[in-house]
């Protein structure tokens, strides 16, 4: 599902974000429809004049939050037995209600700006009527890159970019794609548009990784050669070194961390720790789900503490 077939409901189709219940309908009304999104339950009474106060603030709010939350409104005077097995013992009491549970509630009449931060919060990571769910989208482009359709993904994390400039995970999907078609530079392009402070996020350091890796490839030399070299003499680190930064770029994952593990073995010490440390930017770079990390560093642990 990409953001072009993710229109938002028609306005003749969009459900109402405000309406009354009743003993009967609570469940419906609140509990089920909470499954779906979260829901606010205002318990009020004619008689009440902070209930008078607060009503209608909340009604602005939900309109404002655009579709992300629903207002429910349950009149005690007539409808008190959902109020009392509630506990409710005054009013205006609002309970937010998520996943078919209340998870939090206010007392009493308070300020727009107070409403507004329940909102946000009780919200937070729910997408307004309308607007595409870039979670559910990026973690299709995911999926489409692991099963090897690069340029499918990238049109994805490319739309979710043209909604978004700044996503992060679009940005650093996006160089991925880049750097595993052997577009390098264009990977390094789109990773600098990542601002300095989110350097650090995971999806960003291993695209990081995958564009170190692929650019020492370019210098190695041809596998065929590296193959001989280490044939004719094992005990050559540096062209088994080498070959496995060469099988990486060819994505041969199981291949690279064979060569890699069999210098570990040999001479844990040559170039300062090198094959080990090589080995932990594949892994930073496959990502800590691949099955080659999890094997490799299965491996790797065996060897480094047997």
């Amino acid at each position: 599902m990409t953001i072009m077939e993710q229109g938002g409901p028609t306005p003749e189709a969009a459900p109402d974000l405000i309406k009354e219940t009743t003993t009967q309908t609570f469940v419906k009304d609140v509990i089920e429809e909470s499954r779906r999104q979260p829901v606010m339950i205002d318990f009020w009474a004619p008689w009440c004049g902070p209930c008078r106060q607060l009503t209608p603030m909340l009604e602005k709010a939900v309109r404002n939050a655009k579709g992300r939350v629903k207002l429910v409104k349950m009149n005690i005077d007539e409808h008190p037995q959902i109020p009392g097995q509630m506990g409710i013992q005054s009013i205006p009491a609002v309970i937010a209600f998520v996943g078919g549970q209340p998870a939090d509630g206010f007392m009493g009449a308070v300020p727009e700006s107070q409403i507004n931060a329940f909102i946000e919060k009780i919200t937070k990571g729910v997408p307004a009527a309308g607007e595409p769910n870039l979670a559910e989208i990026l973690a299709e482009a995911d999926a489409v890159l692991a099963e090897g359709d690069v340029e499918g993904a990238a049109q994805i994390y490319a739309e979710v970019l043209a909604h978004d400039a700044t996503n992060i995970a679009a940005l650093a999907g996006l160089a991925k794609c880049y750097v595993t078609s052997g577009a390098v530079e264009q990977a390094k392009q789109t990773l600098a548009m990542v601002p300095e402070s989110k350097r650090n996020d995971a999806a960003v350091k291993a695209v990081q990784a995958a564009i170190d890796l692929a650019e020492q490839a370019q210098s190695v030399g041809p596998i065929a050669e590296l193959e001989q070299k280490v044939a004719a003499n094992p005990l050559d680190h540096q062209a088994r070194f080498d070959l496995a930064t060469a099988l990486n770029a060819m994505n041969k994952r199981t291949e690279a961390t064979e060569q890699l593990l069999a210098i570990v073995k040999r001479d844990r010490k040559w170039n300062d720790d090198g094959a080990r440390k090589q080995l932990v930017q594949f892994f930073e770079a496959w990502g800590g789900t691949d099955e080659a990390t999890v094997e490799g560093r299965r491996r790797l642990s065996t060897i480094l503490f047997s």
